[in-house]
């Protein structure tokens, strides 16, 4: 009987991988064979990861910085590259929750830290990271959105406008790679889940009441061993 995984030999990459959503993907991930680079700011949280990454046999590499710095991801894509050929699963979990303020009211510092990071790092990981997965045989962004973005409500304006840009940005690279080769692209709503952003957001809430980001981990691994169309859009429900 063979041991083989379906993700054996496919290079993975997480943003957000030192918690939540991010880091239950990053270990199911491994869990399915992947090799994954586990990318976020929180060296010894990585650490925690990949340690229990190995302890359970899978194989990680952390990759500790911060997605807003000048030339951070520059500087990541030419490690994981000088290292690696092709790059099969990239996977956008990082995210920046400003505070929840009236449009005017909202904090010019906290509202630049949402774009640089929501935004323009992921601008900036889907260009440098554009050429090796054009030389997968096939290749799947998975991005994490919230239905803020495509659903205004007050008081999220900051952040609902940064997600509505990442969907944006995502879709439209969906169709510019469509036709030149196999790289598809989705774009996941978790949906209300245990994490450290959703206790800020809701902080009266019953954490018991939300799902586990292990649910939302599950559903994205299952997701790159289906078919799916480029451009898919779902919501991830308990």
């Amino acid at each position: 009987m063979s041991d083989s995984k379906p993700l054996d030999g496919k290079l993975a990459l997480v943003t957000g991988a030192s918690k939540g959503i991010g880091a239950a993907t990053a270990k199911a991930l491994a869990a399915q064979g992947a090799h994954v680079v586990l990318v976020g700011r929180d060296v010894k949280a990585l650490e925690a990861v990949e340690d229990e990454i190995h302890d359970n046999g899978g194989s990680s590499t952390i990759a500790p910085l911060d997605l807003t710095e000048p030339e951070s991801i520059a500087r990541l894509a030419s490690a994981v590259s000088s290292r690696w050929d092709k790059l099969e699963i990239m996977v956008l979990c990082a995210a920046y929750l400003p505070t929840l303020t009236p449009i005017t009211q909202i904090d010019a510092k906290q509202f630049n830290q949402a774009l640089n990071l929501n935004v323009l790092a992921t601008q900036a990981l889907l260009a440098a990271f554009d050429p090796m997965m054009k030389r997968a045989d096939s290749a799947r962004v998975l991005g994490l959105t919230s239905s803020v973005g495509a659903d205004p409500r007050a008081y999220w304006g900051a952040y609902g406008s940064t997600k509505s840009a990442f969907d944006n940005i995502l879709s439209c690279y969906a169709q510019e790679v469509e036709k030149l080769g196999d790289i598809r692209v989705a774009i996941i709503d978790p949906g209300a889940t245990r994490t450290d952003m959703r206790a800020k957001a809701y902080p009266g809430e019953d954490p018991s009441l939300v799902k586990s980001p292990d649910v939302v981990a599950d559903r994205l691994v299952s997701l790159l061993q289906e078919d799916f169309p480029t451009g898919h859009r779902e919501r991830v429900e308990s």
